[in-house]
């Protein structure tokens, strides 16, 4: 790759301000690679298995995350203490604060992700569109700028035609987002909109785009160096969700043709160079029945389902992170780059798919995660933990690996069906359900997979058999808990707290 002259600035120790799955995977390839690692925990975190990973581990405060996990100076000061010259953010909480990023370079902190203005330039959605129409980067047709007067608006939702998307102009995950079919909708929506991003960001300003009809949601990874080297590790399926966030991704799209995947890919990399960039992120599209795509937003950190990407690529994102951060340039050229095989993850949820994907936290009084060939699982809390209601509900990730798709959704059933949780209700029989779904199998489905096929009702039989097993398990999950032994079954079987194998099987088998 292209080099200037060395700046390079050796990492020893680095801070890694999260929790959970993410600072767990983190602290791991810093061990690989040599780094000392320091933890920060909550509270409720004290005994979490990311703080007994690290080397050294710190108090920040009490549970609520803005007591604890977002306080800047608190975060900057144990990496003084601790001697940390590094700080990785994982994702979520700071890791795509500008401001953070600005606090860790004047306390002489190497901050593991991209420069504050990046960070700025690609968090505000409507400076970020501006930049990808000067990048020549495909957009759906909408508003540049944020817009407050709701005649004009109106006026403009008309020229683009309906249905229209009203997005909030900072943040994301689907907060100050409203789909509008209606004219006679549209103001109600953008004064909705804009109270929930208000409420959400500190930023009620809005922007308009055209809505695109059965879209799918796909992302390339970016890594960029600091000596003018930006390339793109391909693509990642991400449209299965429920409310605007993923659950369930994998890598490479199955839709995407050779020549299409060439544009998307250059056109993240143009959308990359576009605000300087550096370090590892994500480009955001949009694709319709028709293959067009368009921008939807830039993710300026690792993303939660970068596991996909490492298995078809084989190259792990968090070293690749490190060493841009330390000022060296990538080692690998696009040529270089391959997919191979394919991967798929599940995330799961302490989450109830019966009643709208609810949070369920509460005590993980089971939790054993299925192995074997092909099988990854990034877990954050463990047996005897607690999934906290201060945080994401999230309890791991778990990835397979396949030489065909075909076979990576097999492993990844087999996977699931071998995952046993009580304790809390999870997202684990829904992914079994989509995993089975002849849309899922076929490439056939879009980002409204959940709407148009998934029951909820398939996942809570009510017959009588049902109910005498379930108590019998529940029994003897009581009587086996007084000897300390944990049995593979639900706890609280007969208020449906969790859903072990045998019940999946159960309803794989009958079609209840």
């Amino acid at each position: 790759m292209t080099e200037t002259p060395s700046s390079a600035r050796k990492i020893r120790k680095v801070l890694v301000a999260n929790r959970g799955e993410i600072a767990v995977r983190v602290i791991r390839t810093c061990q690989e690679v040599g780094l000392a690692t320091v933890a920060v925990y909550s509270d409720p975190d004290r005994l979490a298995p990311h703080v007994r990973l690290a080397d050294e581990a710190y108090r920040l405060g009490p549970a609520p995350a803005s007591d604890s996990y977002l306080k800047m100076d608190a975060i900057i000061e144990v990496a003084k203490e601790s001697g940390a010259d590094a700080i990785h953010p994982g994702y979520g909480f700071l890791s795509e604060n500008a401001d953070f990023a600005t606090a860790c370079a004047a306390a002489g902190l190497i901050f593991i992700g991209p420069p504050p203005d990046a960070i700025r330039a690609m968090g505000d959605k409507t400076a970020a569109r501006q930049l990808m129409k000067e990048a020549g980067v495909p957009m759906a047709p909408g508003t540049t700028d944020a817009i407050d007067d709701a005649d004009r608006a109106a006026a403009i939702a008309d020229d683009i035609g309906y249905p229209v998307l009203i997005k909030a102009a900072a943040g994301g995950g689907g907060k100050g987002m409203r789909i509008v079919h209606d004219p006679g909708e549209f103001k109600r929506a953008m004064r909705g909109a804009r109270s929930e991003a208000q409420s959400a960001f500190g930023d009620g300003r809005v922007f308009i785009e055209k809505y695109i009809e059965e879209p799918r949601h796909i992302e390339f990874q970016i890594l960029a160096d600091e000596h003018g080297n930006t390339i793109h590790l391909f693509e990642r399926e991400c449209s299965i969700q429920r409310r605007h966030q993923k659950v369930i991704e994998e890598a490479p799209s199955s839709v995407l043709t050779p020549e299409v995947r060439a544009e998307m890919g250059a056109a993240a990399v143009r959308a990359a160079a576009s605000c300087g960039y550096t370090n590892a992120g994500t480009v955001e599209f949009l694709v319709d029945s028709d293959l067009n795509y368009y921008f939807m937003e830039m993710n300026t950190r690792l993303q939660v389902e970068h596991p996909v990407t490492e298995w078809v690529t084989g190259i792990d994102l968090v070293a690749e992170q490190i060493r841009v951060a330390e000022g060296r340039p990538l080692d690998m050229e696009p040529g270089d780059l391959s997919m191979h095989g394919h991967a798929i993850e599940c995330r799961v949820y302490a989450e109830d798919p019966a009643n709208q994907f609810l949070p369920d936290p509460g005590p993980l009084h089971r939790h054993a995660a299925p192995s074997g060939f092909g099988v990854r699982v990034d877990a954050g809390v463990e047996q005897g933990g607690e999934v906290l209601i201060h945080y994401d509900p999230m309890i791991s990730k778990l990835t397979t690996w396949g030489r065909t798709r075909d076979e990576a959704i097999r492993r990844m059933e087999r996977a699931l069906d071998e995952y046993e949780v009580a304790g809390v209700t999870t997202t684990i029989p829904f992914c079994a359900v989509a995993m089975g779904h002849e849309a899922f199998r076929s490439g056939q489905f879009s980002t409204h997979f959940v709407d148009e096929h998934f029951d909820p009702s398939v996942l809570a039989p009510d017959d009588e058999t049902h109910d005498t097993v379930a108590a019998l398990a529940a029994t003897l999950y009581r009587a086996t808990q007084q000897t300390d032994e944990a049995p593979s079954i639900e706890q609280g079987a007969t208020d449906g707290a969790c859903m072990s194998p045998w019940r999946r099987r159960r309803q794989r088998h009958t079609g209840a």
